[in-house]
């Protein structure tokens, strides 16, 4: 897993306009190398916020929208169109606006999907669709994907994969029912840390004061099992992105990077 760099912006407003503007830069080099790119979307507020900069800014045409393959990292398991699930706040944001190819935005499953309620089978199902999608050079059941963001919550949570709740010791699965998470709506679906480190580059985005103490563990020697943020790494890269006050707490000796 390779080592993480840390970019801190001014606040939360700076900080999803930087993300999206690094994206653009970051799926365009890809597409013009490849031909096309994938990217895995989270949810949250500043995770939001960056969809919504993207669809504002004029750089988003410099994106081949029909050559873009769009996961999600977790899910609340809610019937679709639920404002609660984050696949509802991504098309409002962001792909409502841009014409993307609708066989290559891939959503996870909703209660209204064709496992109903049953999320130990929706997961499967996606776990189906990662596999499918993955080629050869990918050496694993998920594509390797260009780009993954990750949200950090208060209690260094990533994706759904909540501090010692059992998904957390997943080592084969790529994506996993959760039940019982400790923040509404208790049950929802997951990439695992195998699938998520299969990515080239983990983007983890916080912004806020909440954020800083789990910011602090994200980025020490804490094991992921009680911080899970410490285990969100990406094969190529692994950037966290902060504003200041995400950035308060910055273990000592923390080198951050310099703004292209």
């Amino acid at each position: 897993m390779s080592t993480p760099g840390v970019l801190v912006h001014r606040d939360q407003e700076l900080l999803a306009r930087a993300v999206a503007a690094r994206l653009v830069t970051r799926l365009v080099d890809v597409q013009a190398a490849r031909g096309s790119a994938s990217v895995v979307l989270t949810g949250g507020g500043v995770g939001t916020a960056v969809l919504a900069e993207l669809a504002a800014s004029r750089a988003r045409d410099a994106i081949d929208w029909r050559a873009l393959d769009i996961w999600w990292g977790d899910e609340r398991f809610l019937p679709s169109g639920d404002p609660e699930r984050n696949e509802t706040g991504a098309r409002k944001a962001l792909l409502d606006h841009v014409d993307v190819d609708p066989a290559r935005v891939r959503p996870m499953p909703s209660t209204d999907g064709p496992d109903g309620a049953d999320p130990e089978a929706a997961a499967d199902r996606y776990a189906a669709a990662l596999r499918a999608a993955a080629r050869p050079e990918d050496h694993g059941p998920v594509p390797s994907f260009d780009v993954l963001m990750l949200g950090l919550g208060p209690d260094a949570h990533v994706a759904s994969l909540f501090p010692e709740l059992p998904a957390l010791y997943e080592e084969e699965r790529p994506v996993v029912a959760v039940r019982g998470a400790p923040k509404p709506p208790p049950t929802r679906i997951s990439l695992t840390f195998p699938a998520i480190r299969a990515a080239r580059e983990v983007w983890v985005i916080a912004a806020g004061e909440s954020k800083s103490t789990a910011v602090r563990l994200a980025l020490s020697e804490a094991g992921p099992i009680q911080v899970p943020g410490a285990g969100a790494r990406g094969r190529q890269r692994t950037l966290f992105l902060l504003d200041r006050a995400a950035a308060s707490q910055l273990p000592p000796g923390i080198e951050r990077l310099s703004s292209p």
